[in-house]
């Protein structure tokens, strides 16, 4: 599985690629710390999935994760914030899952399996 990962802060990016490294068979293909950075970044880091924090979309939320899909339709996104009100949210527009950056880990990693396809996920 090959994930990438949108966050601003770097301890949570840090943190999620020790916890994929060492839980899931999971390769970290790339990072951003907003969505302009996202956009150069993905063509090349060609991810299964995306962990994108909600944080950092500001007024775009409406208007990204239409546009990933559009030109990433195999792509599974799930969203993270620490703010879980703003779950249903994401999901309307357009999100495959949401945690709760309070969640356990396990959360995410259940969240992982449940969006990849059995093509994709191997543990």
């Amino acid at each position: 599985m090959r994930v990438f990962i949108i966050d601003d802060q770097a301890q949570v990016r840090s943190a999620l690629r020790k916890l994929l490294k060492h839980r899931l068979n999971v390769q970290v293909v790339g990072e951003a710390v907003d969505t302009h950075s996202l956009w150069i970044e993905l063509d090349a880091a060609r991810p299964d999935v995306l962990l994108l924090d909600w944080g950092v979309l500001d007024s775009h939320a409406d208007e990204l994760l239409p546009s990933l899909r559009a030109h990433y339709p195999r792509l599974s996104v799930i969203v993270m914030s620490g703010q879980p009100e703003v779950r249903r949210s994401a999901l309307a527009a357009g999100a495959d899952a949401f945690i709760s950056k309070t969640d356990p880990p396990d959360q995410l990693l259940a969240s992982l399996k449940e969006v990849c396809h059995d093509s994709v996920y191997q543990e």
